[in-house]
């Protein structure tokens, strides 16, 4: 009886261990244990059959035997009744009365046992009913928990579709969201493309107003037309030298090949070299914006130099070359202002480069301690440490080019830095120079 109901067993078991990955994925392991749980079923209620059959048979067996005892007790009584009113035969039927009630007493036992043997017939149909009541409710239960599952499984059913219509919009709102960014990008980028070249469309003439504006405000002579062949962009003349500045620019919105361009036309201003008063240093002037393709920015051609210059750069150019004028007075100068002259360059340069010296120091000091606060400093303080640090903004005063740094605004400013520190404290030292040059420069040096 348990072979005939493991399998059914097995899926009762499966069912009250059933989780719920395993209703999602194992659902058709489980359909498949349920039918075979079911043919298991259909065996043993075909069993119960049976010995229902069985038992009816053994009934009907039983009631032939107590007909037949009753019919033995009738002839019994009539023999009694004979053997009474017969008393002549007793003697003769005295054999026939033994065998007889031996054949009573053996059938009277065959009862016994045919009344045993339906007692535990009754006693199995009874256990049987229970098992199928049992299996009954089982199986009541089982369907319950089946239109349970199918109902969840209509539900995540559902549940699917829906994310899946989300998946689906979201997915085109994103590609439709990229599209639109990629036509913004393309759209800023034509328009960058469009400003460099009108830029470069309008190069040369910009680059002529601001030489002009420059010879203008500096006083050097601008040659609309020049006492040579050719005819150069622009040309400035400074101590009866001519100098040819020409504008460059790029023809199309392709840079990669704007570096042999100008390569090629150093070899063009070679006209102008040969002639005479004309200084053997020509200036290119290219548009700012093309600058970061630029890898030479001066060709020696031999007899003459060519340099590639920006916008940015000419007046600080035009000034370095007006300074040669300056030269043709130093023999009317005296010795002791020639020596002024040479001590106040000399200290320039000593604290321009010592300067250029002390930044480099304290940058490097500084990009270390910053490194060290990163490595150092707890997560959590460190994080603190950042948000006040973008809550932080740092504004040097703007510079204007109508407004000069006078040196009356920059001693007051310093009277007043050493008193706010006399005020705090702090010793501030009579020349600031000499104990910057305290400073140890390198990890060697020592503090004088």
């Amino acid at each position: 009886m348990e072979n005939k109901i493991e399998k059914l067993q097995l899926f009762f078991d499966r069912i009250k261990s059933l989780s719920f990955w395993q209703r999602l994925f194992g659902w058709k392991s489980l359909r498949e244990l349920s039918y075979e749980a079911y043919e298991e079923f259909k065996s043993l209620w075909g069993s119960v059959d049976g010995l229902s059959k069985k038992s009816q048979e053994s009934s009907a067996t039983a009631s032939l035997v107590n007909s037949e005892n009753e019919r033995l007790k009738v002839d019994n009584q009539k023999l009694e009744l004979t053997f009474n009113h017969n008393t002549s035969e007793l003697s003769r039927l005295n054999s026939e009365n033994s065998d007889l009630k031996a054949s009573v007493a053996s059938k009277e036992e065959t009862i016994k046992q045919l009344e045993l043997k339906t007692n535990q017939q009754e006693k199995d149909i009874v256990l049987s009913i229970q098992k199928n009541e049992n299996l009954t409710a089982q199986i009541s239960i089982l369907e319950l928990e089946n239109s349970t599952f199918r109902e969840s499984e209509k539900s995540r059913v559902k549940e699917h579709d829906e994310r899946m219509n989300f998946h689906k919009e979201e997915t085109e709102r994103i590609r439709r969201e990229r599209t639109e960014e990629k036509d913004r990008i393309q759209e800023v980028e034509v328009q960058r493309i469009n400003g460099m070249k009108l830029t470069w469309a309008k190069h040369e003439e910009k680059t002529e107003k601001i030489i002009k504006a420059i010879c203008h405000k500096h006083t050097i002579e601008y040659c609309d037309k020049v006492p040579f062949g050719g005819t150069p962009d622009n040309t400035i003349k400074i101590c009866e030298e001519y100098v040819i500045f020409d504008a460059k620019s790029p023809a199309t919105d392709d840079l990669s090949n704007f570096q042999n361009y100008l390569k090629n036309q150093t070899n063009a201003v070679k006209k102008y070299i040969k002639e005479e008063d004309v200084k053997k240093d020509v200036f290119f002037v290219i548009p700012s914006n093309t600058f970061e393709v630029i890898s030479e920015y001066c060709y020696n051609m031999g007899a003459y130099n060519v340099y590639i210059v920006t916008l940015d750069a000419l007046e600080p150019i035009i000034l370095s070359l007006k300074m040669i004028e300056n030269y043709e007075f130093v023999e009317q100068l005296t010795p002791d202002e020639r020596q002024n002259i040479c001590r106040v360059i000399g200290r320039f340069a000593h604290l321009a480069k010592r300067r250029i010296q002390i930044d480099c120091f304290f940058s490097l000091e500084f990009i270390t301690l910053l490194t060290q606060c990163k490595a150092e400093l707890p997560q959590e303080i460190l994080e603190k440490v950042i948000e006040f640090e973008m809550a932080e903004k740092f504004n040097p005063p703007q510079e204007r080019r109508s407004k000069r740094i006078l040196t009356k605004d920059l001693q007051e400013d310093t009277q007043k830095i050493k008193r706010e520190a006399q005020a705090k404290g702090i010793v501030f030292p009579l020349s600031i120079s000499d104990e910057i040059k305290k400073l140890p420069l390198n990890e060697g040096d020592e503090v004088k």
